[in-house]
């Protein structure tokens, strides 16, 4: 068990990143497929309706349990926020640019087409937290 400890203490951030970074892809998954398919959204405008609310919840989970924010001012927390959000809005617009690609130029499904950008965002979104957004005070 200590081997998962040290595991754990090594790569607990990307480890914590994983699983928050899967939940709030699950988030914006699900969402899109609610307004998408269920709702009969434009497929555009649910993507954006589906990127708004995972990136207010990759907001809270990423400060808090990921990256372990300690900015404890309200400027503090409010120049994260305005940082976060900055830098989801550039891989969103990758986002919505990579699903109007694939889907009115190559003609994917929508779901196929958002679970494929999915990953790319993914990583993106972990460098842009990781350099810019939580940066650790150097002590």
């Amino acid at each position: 068990m200590t081997w998962i400890k040290d595991l754990f203490d090594r790569y607990g951030e990307i480890i914590n990143y994983l699983i928050f970074g899967v939940a709030t892809t699950v988030v914006n998954i699900v969402v899109f497929f609610l307004f998408d398919t269920i709702l009969s959204v434009p497929y555009l405008i649910a993507n954006a309706i589906a990127i708004i609310l995972s990136i207010l919840f990759a907001f809270f989970t990423n400060k808090k349990y990921v990256f372990k924010s300690q900015a404890m001012s309200r400027q503090g927390n409010w120049e994260e926020f305005v940082r976060f959000v900055s830098f989801r809005v550039l891989s969103g617009l990758f986002d919505m640019l990579s699903m109007w690609i694939l889907v009115d130029m190559l003609l994917f499904g929508t779901n196929l087409a958002k679970l494929l950008t999915q990953f790319i965002v993914v990583v993106l979104n972990y460098v842009f937290s990781k350099f810019f957004v939580f940066k650790q005070e150097e002590e």
